[in-house]
């Protein structure tokens, strides 16, 4: 019986989770402090973990070396510290999604591109809004959600049935947000069909499950067609977003024109939202995920990155 397995068939009081309870509940009591105290803290934390977790930041260094070979090795490594400190703001942030009340973050959220969402919401035929892993995390789904009239995104269970638990109670308490996994393609584009809007993070590598390959900063990036899938299934409207912590320490969503041709061909697609993101990306460099293996998988015959 494998790990995994006996963790999700424990009842959640089980004395094995009791050390996991009391990270939720030191997490829970992080949830209240201000918002600036937070944003203070995420920088000492991503200061520290920079140089404590030696594997992540090695990760981060080819990430951002492979996609800007122009800039000198002292650029790079000011990025990936400025990504450490984003993605601990982003994981305090969070818990303020969770527990928090975020209407005034979402009142004072600037967005980029809104009518092309109303216009994708009159169709009356769903949403799919194509995002990224940036560095506000769960922050993002209240603050997009807010502009939503049916709003639900995709998402992959926790492991952990105690974490799980957290993060999807924090996420589903904002605006009755449906979550759908990958074994809920049917009921999503169910969703879909019947105007819901869907948020879709869909830029990490997922190894063999990718069926293609498009350049992402000039690199062969492993993506899947799912996305295309989706829009071609459900008649939806896509609209790719990002979402982003601006220097004053407010928030801007963007919104990208309504894909018109989305669906038809999946190599075309794919290169859309990569191309947004890169687009994204290229701005604030410091907010992206570098941490991930981007770029795990290559094509047949390619060089190894990591």
């Amino acid at each position: 019986m494998s790990k995994r397995f006996r963790r999700r068939t424990r009842p959640l009081w089980h004395p094995g989770f009791w050390p996991t309870w009391m990270v939720v509940a030191l997490l829970f009591l992080l949830s209240w402090l201000p918002m600036t105290q937070k944003q203070r803290w995420g920088r000492s934390l991503g200061l520290m973990l920079n140089k404590r977790l030696k594997s992540r930041h090695k990760v981060a260094m080819t990430n951002v070396a492979a996609c800007f070979p122009e800039l000198p090795e002292s650029r790079h490594r000011q990025i990936v510290e400025d990504c450490f400190v984003a993605c601990s703001r982003g994981f305090l942030e969070s818990t303020h999604a969770w527990w928090r009340n975020t209407a005034p973050q979402q009142d004072s959220t600037v967005f980029d591109g809104l009518q092309h969402l109303d216009e994708a919401m009159a169709r009356g035929r769903g949403v799919l809004l194509i995002g990224a892993h940036y560095s506000i995390f769960d922050f993002a789904l209240p603050l997009i959600a807010s502009r939503l009239s049916k709003p639900g995104y995709m998402y992959r269970p926790n492991n952990n049935p105690i974490v799980d638990r957290m993060i999807e109670t924090g996420r589903r308490r904002h605006f009755n947000i449906q979550p759908f996994t990958k074994r809920q393609l049917g009921s999503m584009l169910a969703f879909l069909k019947e105007g819901g809007q869907v948020w879709y993070a869909c830029d990490q590598d997922f190894g063999r499950k990718g069926d293609l390959f498009t350049p992402f900063f000039g690199v062969e990036a492993n993506c899947i067609s799912t996305p295309s899938y989706i829009a071609r299934e459900s008649g939806a409207a896509v609209i790719c977003v990002s979402h982003l912590r601006t220097p004053d320490g407010n928030y801007q969503v963007t919104l990208s024109p309504i894909q018109e041709s989305f669906g038809i061909d999946e190599q075309d697609d794919a290169a859309a939202w990569n191309g947004f993101i890169e687009a994204t990306v290229r701005q604030h460099p410091d907010q992206y995920l570098w941490l991930h293996k981007r770029f795990k998988t290559r094509p047949e015959g390619a060089p190894t990155i990591y």
